[in-house]
């Protein structure tokens, strides 16, 4: 029996091999369209500077005015949950000391809730794409 997906890339450590891929979303506190150029630029920086540190690796990802896509490949044992807090608070906490309009429109930068889909049903092809797609919108 063959488990391995030829066309897959897996990652792995002392005891485990894996490959956790997750579409994910999240949102400006009430949906403020504060994202700008110069926010979003400085938001990309900020969430592939922690890469290591978190232990993740972003496949993909697109700014919107008042949300974020993040194709994200993850460490299982750590969890999408732990990392999604983690991405949320420090880029939150960058952000609002560099950016003090961010401060001044909003109490807090990010909601609490967020969208996470396991990549699977569809190919990752279709999933980078999609995110892709969704600038010229």
């Amino acid at each position: 029996m063959e488990i391995a997906n030829k066309n897959k890339k897996y990652k792995s450590n002392e005891t485990m091999v894996y490959s956790c891929q997750y579409h994910v979303i999240f949102t400006t506190k009430y949906r403020r369209c504060v994202l700008n150029d110069l926010i979003a630029n400085d938001l990309k920086s900020l969430i592939l500077e922690k890469q290591n540190e978190y232990q993740y690796e972003i496949l993909e990802m697109e700014v919107m005015p008042d949300h974020i896509h993040l194709l994200i490949d993850i460490n299982p044992l750590i969890g999408i949950h732990t990392i999604i807090q983690r991405i949320k608070g420090y880029t939150a906490n960058i952000l609002r000391k560099k950016h003090l309009s961010l401060k001044s429109r909003l109490p807090s930068l990010w909601t609490r809730s967020k969208f996470v889909s396991t990549v699977g049903e569809v190919s990752l092809e279709t999933i980078k794409k999609y995110i892709e797609a969704q600038k010229g919108k």
